[in-house]
């Protein structure tokens, strides 16, 4: 770029090269520059820079926006495709990278470029942009760096390979976080291997990790998917006792695995143990089951829940709705509020 080549001293002063990289910005924008430009802005200068082929453009942006205080999203490099995407281009990227401010800049672009190639399920060029980061010094990779790989290559169900990131994680002396450890318990609960998920959570004892909201959402999973539903409320209570915060998914796991073993009444009282301290769980959780059990053609027991979201005021979706009303009053005496 030509505002990298020898210029007087007097041009290399900050308000210099800020004007100048803001008229660069703005002649690639083909629009003014704002005032209070956000990340979204920034996203969009940065995918018209690299699907021009500008890298030295979308360096300056990348460098800029993060002086602005806008960091990196999932779409800062969305102009890497699956069409486009090239050993060529990653390099010419990387190069781009090395060559950003150091520190916390350098880095987020870097792993986000991590995450966009797992969003590509590319987990081999992922894993060769973190060793370049390694290479690079100022910017090394830790346990977070890694995480997009592992949870493509979990959710792959490509444990083996997703361990053997892990040993590479050790060459750089650094081990699984919580959160990849959570990745390895959903997999292993999912596909119903509960001795590897009893591994993994004796792992995260002995590394001293305290479990969070997803490791009991992987337990009740692992519990409903063997069928011990009394395990799955055994945890949920657990949780409510130690205080943990309940992810949604948590709730319906258990409720769905006891509809599927026709214990209606069982599914009703655990939604209704949850009521009354938080009205968009409620309406979550009664809406859900009141949804399903009409999907099962259940309408005794579905009337039931939508009648008691009607007396709570509770909003109802257009198909329970028009469900309910067409209802109300013929199924054995419950009868319709409007």
């Amino acid at each position: 770029m030509s505002f990298l080549l020898k210029r007087p001293n007097n041009f290399l002063n900050s308000n210099s090269i800020l004007t100048f990289t803001l008229r660069r910005l703005t002649t690639l924008a083909a629009k003014p520059f704002p005032d209070h430009p956000t990340s979204a802005y920034y996203d969009e200068l940065a995918v018209e820079a690299g699907t021009s082929g500008d890298l030295n453009a979308l360096r300056d942006i990348l460098n800029k926006r993060f002086q602005d205080g806008c960091f990196n999203t999932k779409h800062t490099f969305s102009f890497i495709t699956a069409t486009n995407l090239t050993s060529t281009l990653i390099d010419d990227v990387v190069r781009t990278l090395s060559g950003l401010n150091p520190g916390f800049t350098r880095k987020s672009a870097f792993e986000s470029l991590v995450t966009r190639l797992c969003k590509l399920e590319r987990a081999d060029d992922a894993l060769q942009v973190v060793e370049s980061m390694a290479v690079e010094g100022s910017c090394s990779p830790t346990a977070s760096t890694f995480n997009p790989v592992l949870s493509l290559l979990t959710r792959q169900k490509s444990l083996d390979e997703a361990r053997r990131v892990e040993e590479r994680m050790a060459g750089f002396g650094l081990r699984l976080d919580l959160t990849a450890h959570n990745m390895f318990l959903m997999s292993y609960c999912f596909s119903g291997d509960l001795e590897a998920a009893a591994g993994v959570l004796k792992r995260i004892e002995n590394e001293g990790l305290a479990a969070d909201p997803r490791t009991f959402d992987a337990l009740v999973l692992g519990a409903c998917k063997a069928g011990v539903v009394d395990g799955a409320i055994a945890v949920v209570r657990r949780m409510v006792e130690d205080g943990v915060p309940m992810l949604y998914s948590t709730h319906m796991c258990v409720i769905t695995t006891l509809l599927r073993m026709n214990c209606y009444k069982q599914a009703r009282k655990y939604a209704r143990s949850f009521g009354g301290k938080d009205t968009t769980l409620d309406t979550q959780l009664l809406g859900c089951l009141g949804s399903k059990l009409m999907m099962l053609k259940k309408v005794k027991e579905a009337m039931l829940i939508l009648d008691e979201m009607n007396q709570k005021g509770l909003p109802m979706g257009q198909k329970l709705k028009a469900f309910y009303l067409k209802n109300a009053g013929t199924v054995n005496g419950v009868k319709g509020r409007n």
